[in-house]
């Protein structure tokens, strides 16, 4: 069955000195181009994680500033793609459909952290560069707002002045808004000005596993009332009552997106697995095996339009409003 995953954190997986070609087949990752023909994808969104220097200390990894590991990253993904004949960039619906037609996945980019967005004239400028979503803050605070929290005091804090106009910019030039590690009060800001749906990348339900990274039942409600989508993380940490799990296992990933449905209703739902952004014992441990998770919807009584709405079909619907 044809899916979109929303979220990947794959481009860490290739060292310093390694080559684009790891992007197309790498068996030490959880996604490359390979797998994702045969589990037969329609798209891939690729993040471009922005590490502090510390993170790149700890990956063995010479530091690189973010507009320079930015601009690496994209002309890695596209080099990769140019060595297939399966694979193409995509940057809106059109592009997306027109790929599909020609037997080809997408590869869609993005930013996991706006830090280093800190003007219009910069969101500009990764948009013509092609990124097309911006996961608004990661784990720290930054120019656009707070991220979440177990702090209630940072939790409850939201945009900052200038996060409200790069949303509102974002949503102008055509670039995704995604939630994900916004802290609260920073998603009810994106919600009381958001004029085009905004996604929450790779979240889940905070009702079932209760991670400050999950989503309450109003922040569903809300996202679905405004056209948008939740990507399921397949993180074990976010799928169980104990965030202390290291398990993921269908069932869970299976109560969520059941959960997430009888809340949002079923044009909310739609898959966004972290992988290679994730650790832990995973039953569906890469792109090659998400079909088990279909598999088991099925069996799980989930009908073929719902499993369509998952799998592509609701995303197809936010990037044509979206994206541009």
């Amino acid at each position: 069955m044809k899916y979109i995953d929303m979220h990947c954190d794959t481009i860490l997986t290739v060292p310093d000195d390694g080559s684009s070609e790891l992007l197309i087949n790498n068996p030490k990752a959880s996604v490359d181009f390979d797998r994702l023909r045969q589990s037969d994808a329609m798209a891939q969104f690729y993040a471009i994680f922005l590490m502090n220097e510390e993170m790149f200390k700890e990956e063995g990894k010479k530091y690189i500033p973010d507009d320079e590991y930015i601009l690496r990253s994209v002309n890695m993904l596209k080099e990769a793609v140019k060595n297939t004949n399966y694979m193409e960039m995509a940057y809106n619906y059109n592009d997306l459909m027109n790929n599909s037609s020609n037997d080809k996945i997408s590869a869609l980019l993005t930013i996991e952290d706006g830090r280093s967005a800190t003007s219009i004239e910069k969101i500009k400028h990764y948009h013509d560069l092609g990124i097309r979503l911006i996961t608004l803050t990661w784990n720290f605070e930054n120019s656009i707002g707070y991220p979440n929290s177990d702090d209630k005091t940072i939790m409850q804090k939201g945009l900052k002045n200038y996060g409200f106009e790069a949303v509102e910019y974002m949503n102008e030039i055509g670039m995704l808004v995604d939630v994900s590690h916004l802290s609260d009060g920073g998603f009810y800001d994106v919600a009381s000005i958001a004029k085009k749906p905004f996604v929450a990348s790779h979240s889940n339900s905070r009702a079932l596993s209760p991670h400050n990274r999950n989503l309450t039942d109003e922040m569903i409600k809300i996202i679905a009332e405004k056209g948008g989508a939740i990507g399921l993380n397949f993180a074990p940490e976010f799928l169980a009552k104990d965030i202390t799990n290291t398990h993921c296992k269908i069932e869970l990933m299976i109560n969520h997106l059941n959960y997430i449905k009888n809340i949002g209703g079923e044009d909310v739902i739609a898959l966004g697995s972290d992988f290679d952004g994730i650790q832990g014992n995973l039953e569906i441990s890469g792109s090659h095996e998400m079909p088990k998770l279909f598999d088991a919807l099925k069996n799980n009584g989930w009908s073929e339009t719902q499993l369509e709405k998952l799998t592509h079909q609701n995303m197809l619907r936010v990037i044509k409003e979206t994206l541009k």
